[in-house]
Formats: structure tokens, C-alpha cells, sequence
């Protein structure tokens, strides 16, 4: 077997000029999509080449091991990031055929006419809902399709749905920015979750305000202050405690009930003041796009609009239960080393301690 690779994090002895050529990647993908107008899939595989480039002239990585590299990263964006997308997917194109997104975007609409309440109690509260469930821009593509439809402008829809994004995206679905930071680092993943909490609860506090703010001016957002502050303590809270006692995959899912949950009840004791006539807060309901269009509209109740929502958070507490967790892990998780790669990687610490011992390379897990 051929000796390991030593992973220098500083390759060229200058940490900022490293940086900069590590980051060559990502400024070749984000560059050529939005600059170049280069077709995702395209940009991605230019990207991966001048990964594979750098890493093989300025890190010295072997191509074997950079090739093996990519075959396990893609593994990994297959399952269990792309096995998420495509079943949320499924999901929502089950309740818009049904009838029972319409539905729910009606009984939205009855609950909280008022559009402002809507931003809060849609983009930001069940936004980050599903951002819990499913991530990776999926809360904004469903929460800016029932904006669309309640009659907010497409741009205002989506970049609404983007700022109120802000609170949940750090956890992602079922934790999986923090899980994985904490493969790659080797760190333990309950002390990343705790650290990310600590930090996150007072900018979710401030985010349902910003929002209101944005779409329609701070005057009017103070009218609805009391929305913006149950929604924004009632993620904040159960944001801070899961995160810091519980772990990072049940996050999101929780607060972002929590905070629908403490809207609705809100408002049944408190409506928000009427809006001036001459300056109405959306001029025109716009037609449903074709893209969201549903099933022919029918007697649809608001708990079974809620049920098919209501039976996925039962099973996502139930996946979230550590012993029930490691049972299904055993069966549809396997765990196996990644041939080519799996303890042919050394890292080596950027800078040694000083002790006289020299510094201990680790084996990086694969």
C-alpha cells in the first residue's frame, strides 16, 4: 500500500494566499453561473476540474485520491442530501395535485388576510419548517410559490422568502450542515450544535421584523410587531435549547412548529390594524403560476390540508429518537471504508504546537 498523503492546510506558507487559492472553486462555480450564465451542471463540472487542478499542482495530492475524493463527495450529495430533495419534491407535487396546497394556502389566507402576518407566518415560520424537513432552497421554492399565489410580485416573493431563509439555514435538513462539519472535522457534532445555537437565537429574533420591514417599509412593520415578535421568540427559544441539549437534526423542524403553532394562536385574540385604503400593501392578486397550478378547487378541510404536514413532523420526531435512529441506520445506513481513500489521507495541523514533541499527523475519516 502506498504511504498516506499529508494534507497541508497551508501549502504555499502564507495562510491568506492559501485561502485565496483554495477558494478558486467555489469563485469558478458561483462566477460562471452567475456571470457566464453556465448551466448548473456545467459550472459544477468546471468547478470539480479546477478542484482536481489545485489540489494536484498547489496541495500535491495524488490524482487517484482526488479522483476517489469525487466519487465520495458525489455519494454523499446523493445520499442522503439528493434522497431528501427528490422525496420533498414528490411530496409537494402530491399535495399541489390533491388540491391540498391550495387548500392550505386558503386557509392561510383566511387566518392572517393581512400580507404582512402572511410573510411572517409563511416565509419565515413554515419556511424554516421546512427547512428543517428538507433544505437546500426547497423552503424558498414552496413558501415563494404560495406567496405567488396569495399575490405577492415574483421578485418580492422570492427574495422575501431568501431573507426570512436567514434563521433555519445554518442547521439545514435534519442537521446536516453541522453532521457533516463535524465528519469533516472530526469534531464532536453536539458541541458544533451548541456553538451554532448560541449564536443563531438573537438574529432569529430580529429576522421576522427585517422582513416585514423590507417588503413594506418600517412604519407598517411596527403595526405588526406583535406577529413578528411571537414568531421571532417562539423559534428563538426552542432554536436554543434543541440546539444545545438535543443536537442539530430536530432543530428547525421544532422551532419552526413552535412558531407556526404560536402565530396561529396569536391570532385568534389579535388581528393587526386595518391597512390605508389609498396605498394598499399589494396591488393586484396575481394569477397562479402555471408552475404551482393545482387540482380544480374543492371542499377541502384545514386538517386535512395540515395532515399530510402533520404526519411528516410525526415521523421526523419519531426518526429523530437516537434508539430508533440507529435501528433504521443499521438497515438503509450502511457504514463501509471508501476503497482508494479510506486512511490514505494524514492531516497535518496548519500550525505545530509548541511543545517538544513533534506534531501527530491524523488519520482523516472517510
Amino acid at each position: 500500500m502506498p504511504s498516506p498523503w499529508l494534507q497541508n492546510y497551508d501549502p504555499l506558507h502564507h495562510l491568506a494566499l492559501s485561502s485565496m487559492v483554495a477558494a478558486i472553486p467555489v469563485v469558478v462555480l458561483l462566477g460562471a453561473i452567475g456571470l457566464f450564465r453556465v448551466r448548473v451542471h456545467i459550472a459544477a463540472l468546471l468547478a470539480l476540474v479546477s478542484a482536481l487542478f489545485i489540489a494536484g499542482l498547489v496541495y500535491r495530492m495524488p490524482l487517484r485520491l482526488g479522483i476517489a475524493a469525487s466519487v465520495y463527495g458525489a455519494g454523499f450529495g446523493m445520499f442522503p442530501i439528493g434522497w431528501i430533495i427528490l422525496n420533498v419534491i414528490f411530496f409537494y407535487e402530491l399535495t399541489v395535485q390533491k388540491g391540498l396546497l391550495a387548500a392550505l394556502r386558503e386557509n392561510l389566507a383566511r387566518v392572517a388576510p393581512d400580507p404582512r402576518v402572511q410573510l411572517i407566518l409563511i416565509a419565515f415560520s413554515f419556511g424554516a419548517f421546512i427547512e428543517g424537513v428538507a433544505g437546500f432552497g426547497t423552503p424558498v421554492a414552496i413558501t415563494g410559490a404560495i406567496l405567488l399565489q396569495l399575490g405577492f410580485k415574483p421578485l418580492h416573493a422570492s427574495g422575501l422568502a431568501l431573507i426570512a431563509n436567514t434563521a433555519p439555514v445554518a442547521f439545514g435538513s435534519l442537521g446536516i450542515p453541522i453532521t457533516t462539519l463535524a465528519q469533516v472535522s472530526g469534531l464532536d457534532a453536539l458541541k458544533l450544535s451548541a456553538m451554532v445555537g448560541r449564536q443563531l437565537p438573537l438574529f432569529s429574533l430580529m429576522i421576522p421584523f427585517w422582513v416585514v420591514g423590507a417588503f413594506c417599509g418600517w412604519r407598517r412593520m411596527w403595526q405588526v410587531w406583535p406577529a413578528a415578535l411571537v414568531a421571532g421568540v417562539s423559534f428563538a427559544i426552542p432554536q436554543f435549547f434543541v440546539s444545545n441539549y438535543r443536537g442539530p437534526t430536530l432543530v428547525d423542524s421544532i422551532a419552526g412548529g413552535c412558531s407556526i403553532l404560536s402565530v396561529l394562536t396569536l391570532l385568534r385574540f389579535w388581528q393587526p390594524p386595518a391597512q390605508e385604503s389609498e396605498v394598499p400593501l399589494i396591488p393586484q392578486i396575481a394569477p397562479p403560476s402555471p408552475s404551482v397550478a393545482s387540482a380544480p378547487p374543492t371542499r377541502i378541510s384545514p386538517l386535512k390540508a395540515w395532515r399530510p404536514w402533520i404526519i411528516l413532523t410525526a415521523f421526523i420526531l419519531l426518526w429523530g429518537m437516537p434508539d430508533f435512529k440507529k435501528r433504521l441506520d443499521r438497515v438503509f445506513a450502511p457504514n463501509f471504508k471508501m476503497p482508494l481513500l479510506h486512511n490514505h489521507v494524514q492531516r497535518v495541523p496548519p500550525v505545530a504546537p509548541k511543545t517538544d514533541a513533534p506534531a501527530k499527523p491524523t488519520i482523516a475519516p472517510t
